[in-house]
């Protein structure tokens, strides 16, 4: 059966729910249709102190895409709601933490503006979507793998929202975190989560570029790393052995590493490829990152001095993998 051809109304409408969709999210659209069922469109705005005209237009726009059902000022989850409430976080990454990169993309790929810090996206967005990307796809594949590891001090390169060393604190009382990362938003996201969650007894946020560690006190004892959705950055291929090593030698008392991210595809068509992957690989190719394939992360591994335990898979975006890695004898 061939496709139905998309129409460029259809893309059209489809780009303005997308950026709904992650306005929905932040305004407890999501939570109110999931725990309450229908809306009253007017009075939500009133409850929620919003403007009942563009809250109005914010639902026609998530009717376009089949999100919500509206009749009057009554609003129904429609058809793709259970959908679109579990990928929402998918559409903050791209509308909201990456906005600003996708707005400005004639300036961005045109080689004379490729220099210095060429471009911006909004670090703590990006922190808040991808912990809840962790939560719904990625934790489901780190949870039943860290629960059979013995350690006591875990750090965590690319620490985002803190929300992994929360979570890990919380279910082993004795352990202790350490959460590294180089965005400003991100170290104040992950300071606060830390403090509201009563763990800055326990957990420590300090800045780094995990591309460039240097030894530090506080990294003696570490005996788990994890590093999750930017494995990407230790690339292209010689800085990736390089960095690795580097983990190597500045985490001396290491015995596990769960490095996970995403890959490039290459197995899809244009038209097929699933949700955020295309994002994904857009943004960063946009950003002059380099994706590495599944195929050419192993050879990087063993030449960096680790022996690879196992690759989980993990679906979103696709072609994504945790790596539990060792340090080779």
């Amino acid at each position: 059966m061939s496709k139905t051809v998309t129409t460029i109304a259809e893309v059209y409408n489809h780009a303005l729910a997308a950026s709904a969709i992650s306005a929905a999210w932040e305004v407890g659209i999501f939570d109110a249709l999931r725990e309450t069922g229908p809306l009253d469109a007017e009075a939500f705005a009133a409850e929620q102190g919003l403007d009942a005209g563009s809250v109005q237009e914010l639902f026609r726009a998530l009717a376009a895409a089949d999100v919500v059902s509206r009749e009057g000022v009554k609003v129904r989850p429609g058809p793709n709601f259970e959908e679109a409430d579990r990928s929402k976080s998918l559409f903050h990454w791209m509308t909201k933490g990456c906005g600003e990169l996708f707005s400005t993309l004639p300036d961005l790929i045109r080689e004379e503006n490729r220099v210095g810090s060429f471009y911006r996206r909004d670090a703590a967005a990006i922190s808040v979507a991808c912990r809840e990307i962790n939560a719904e796809w990625w934790d489901p594949v780190f949870r039943p793998v860290v629960s059979g590891l013995d350690f006591s001090y875990v750090a965590d390169l690319g620490c985002g929202s803190g929300e992994r060393l929360i979570r890990l604190a919380q279910s082993r009382p004795g352990v202790r975190g350490l959460g590294i990362d180089a965005a400003d938003g991100a170290i104040e996201v992950s300071t606060k989560a830390v403090a509201d969650a009563g763990l800055s007894d326990r957990i420590s946020i300090t800045q780094g570029d995990a591309t460039q560690l240097e030894p530090r006190a506080e990294y003696a004892g570490v005996d788990l790393l994890t590093s999750f959705m930017m494995g990407h950055d230790f690339w292209p291929r010689a800085e990736a052995v390089a960095s690795l090593r580097r983990i190597r030698e500045v985490f001396p008392d290491l015995k596990h590493f769960l490095l996970a991210d995403a890959t490039r595809t290459t197995t899809y068509s244009d038209t097929e490829m699933p949700v955020f992957s295309m994002a994904f690989e857009f943004a960063h190719a946009v950003m002059g990152d380099y994706l590495p394939t599944l195929e050419e992360w192993g050879p990087v591994f063993e030449e960096a001095g680790w022996r690879l335990v196992e690759a989980h898979p993990i679906s979103v975006p696709a072609d994504s993998v945790m790596f539990h890695l060792v340090p080779a004898n």
